[in-house]
C-alpha cells in the first residue's frame, strides 16, 4: 500500500506512481493499493496491478494553509473521514508493506490511528518512510520535527526510511540532525531516473511541425498552481530572442494553473507563431526527451526527468511556502548541471539569455562531468527483497533493459 497526500501540485503523485510502475514490471505477483487526494489522479494510466482508493481533498494554498478543497464541510471533518477510510482500507486490504510518503504521520496526522492499529496487533506490515532528497531549510525542517515528534515516530513505528537523493549533494541525517536511532535505518537510493512514455523523439517534432534546423524548448512549471509568473515572463523574454535563433517553444501550464491565468496567457501568446500552448498532458516525459533546452520550477520529478535524458535546463525555483526547490537548484548550479535563477530577480531579459546559452551549449553537445547517481528505482527493488528475504537483487541474476532513447538501465529479476 502507498500512501501520498498531495496537497499542493503533482510532485508527490508523480514520484509513487512512477515507483509504483517499476515496482510492477519487477516483481511477479504484486498488487499495490494507493491511498491519495490528488483530484486529477484519474487522468494517469493505471497499470496492471496498481489501483487506488481516493481520499477527499484537502488544498494547501501558496502560503501553507489547509482547507476542504470541494465538499462543504469543515477542514476537522475531512481529516477524520480521511483517516477512517486510511485505516478501513489498511486493516482490509492487509498489505506485505506499507509506503509513506514524506510525513511520518500523514496529512494532519491522519496515519497516526493506523500506525497505532497495525502496531499494537498480530498483523505487522513493514513500514517505511520515503523522503525526497531535499524537504526544506535546515531550520525549519529541524524545528516541525521536532514539534511533531515525527523523529520518535521513525523510531517508534518505520522499519527503514528511503531517501531518493545522493548523500553527496545533501545529507538528510546530517542537515536534518537525525538521532543516532534513526539514522541507522535511513537509505540513500540516488535520483529516480525516468523514461520516454508514449512518443518517440521523432514522433514529437514531427508532431510540433519542426524543421531539422529548428530548435526546441519546452516550458514547464509542473502542476502549474504557481507558474504563472514563469511563462509570462518567457513569452514576454521572446521579444529578446535573437533573429537567428530558429525556435519552436511548448509551453505546458498544468491542470492547477488557474483558467482565467491561462486564457492571458493564450491571448499573449497570439503574436507568436512558433508558440504553442496547452494545459495538461501525460506525456510529459516524451516532450522532454525531444527538446533543445527545458525551462522549468525546481521540483524534484522535473529534474529527475531533465537529468535522466541529459538535458540543458534553466530552473526558476519555488521558495515559497518552502525552500526545497531552492536548495536543490542552487545545489545542483554548484556542480555545474543547470543555470538557476531566483524569481526574485527573475526577468524576461535575463531568462531569455539563459536560454539562448543553454541552446548554443546544447548545439556544442558540452558535457556535464559531474556523475549523478539515477539508480533509485532498481535500489528500492534490492531493498524491498532484503527488507523480506534478507538478501538483496544481488542474489538474482540481472537483465538490461533498454527504454526508449534513453540509456540502459541495469535492473534486478528474481
Amino acid at each position: 500500500m502507498v500512501y501520498s497526500h498531495d496537497t499542493y501540485g503533482l510532485g508527490n503523485l508523480r514520484r509513487m506512481l512512477t515507483i509504483c510502475r517499476y515496482l510492477l514490471e519487477e516483481i511477479s505477483k504484486l498488487s499495490i493499493l494507493l491511498v491519495c487526494s490528488s483530484p486529477v489522479v484519474h487522468s494517469f494510466r493505471m497499470p496492471k496491478g496498481l489501483d487506488y482508493i481516493k481520499l477527499p481533498c484537502i488544498a494547501r494554498n501558496e502560503f501553507g494553509e489547509l482547507a476542504v478543497k470541494y465538499l462543504e464541510i469543515e477542514k476537522e471533518e475531512a481529516l477524520k473521514l480521511r483517516s477512517e477510510l486510511i485505516k478501513v482500507t489498511t486493516i482490509n486490504f492487509k498489505p506485505d508493506i506499507i509506503l509513506v510518503d514524506k510525513k511520518p504521520y500523514g496529512l494532519q496526522e491522519e496515519l497516526r490511528d493506523t500506525l497505532e492499529k497495525i502496531k499494537n496487533s498480530d498483523y505487522s506490515p513493514k513500514v517505511v518512510l520515503l523522503l525526497r532528497d531535499i524537504l526544506d531549510t535546515p531550520e525549519k525542517t529541524i524545528s516541525e520535527w521536532k514539534t511533531k515528534r515525527y523523529y520518535e515516530g521513525i523510531e517508534l513505528f518505520y522499519d527503514q526510511v528511503w531517501v531518493v537523493g545522493m548523500q553527496e549533494l545533501f545529507d538528510i541525517t546530517k542537515e536534518y540532525k537525525f538521532p543516532a536511532t534513526i539514522s541507522g535505518k535511513v537509505k540513500h537510493c540516488g535520483y529516480i531516473r525516468r523514461r520516454a512514455e508514449g512518443k518517440s523523439r521523432y514522433e514529437v517534432r514531427k508532431e510540433l511541425h519542426l524543421n531539422p534546423d529548428q530548435q526546441f524548448v519546452l516550458v514547464t512549471p509542473g502542476g502549474g498552481a504557481d507558474g504563472y509568473h514563469l511563462i509570462d515572463k518567457y513569452i514576454s523574454g521572446l521579444e529578446h530572442l535573437p533573429k537567428q535563433h530558429k525556435i519552436r517553444s511548448l509551453i505546458i501550464c498544468g491542470p492547477e494553473m488557474p483558467q482565467e491565468k491561462q486564457q492571458a496567457l493564450h491571448r499573449k501568446a497570439k503574436q507568436y507563431s512558433r508558440l504553442k500552448i496547452i494545459e495538461f498532458t501525460d506525456e510529459l516525459t516524451s516532450y522532454m526527451n525531444a527538446a533543445d533546452t527545458i525551462v522549468a520550477m525546481g521540483g524534484y520529478n522535473t529534474v529527475c526527468e531533465i537529468f535522466s535524458f541529459d538535458k540543458p535546463a534553466v530552473i526558476v525555483p519555488r521558495t515559497q511556502p518552502v525552500k526545497e526547490q531552492l536548495i536543490r537548484a542552487e545545489s545542483l548550479e554548484k556542480v555545474g548541471l543547470l543555470k538557476a535563477i531566483h524569481p526574485d530577480l527573475l526577468n524576461p531579459e535575463n531568462l531569455m539569455a539563459a536560454v539562448v546559452e543553454k541552446l548554443n551549449n546544447a548545439a556544442k553537445n558540452q558535457p556535464n562531468f559531474f556523475n549523478l547517481d539515477l539508480d533509485a528505482l532498481p535500489r528500492i527493488v534490492d531493498f524491498i527483497y532484503k527488507l523480506f528475504y534478507g538478501e538483496t537483487s544481488a542474489d538474482y541474476s540481472y537483465v538490461a533493459y533498454n527504454y526508449p532513447d534513453t540509456q540502459p538501465l541495469v535492473t534486478a529479476q528474481k
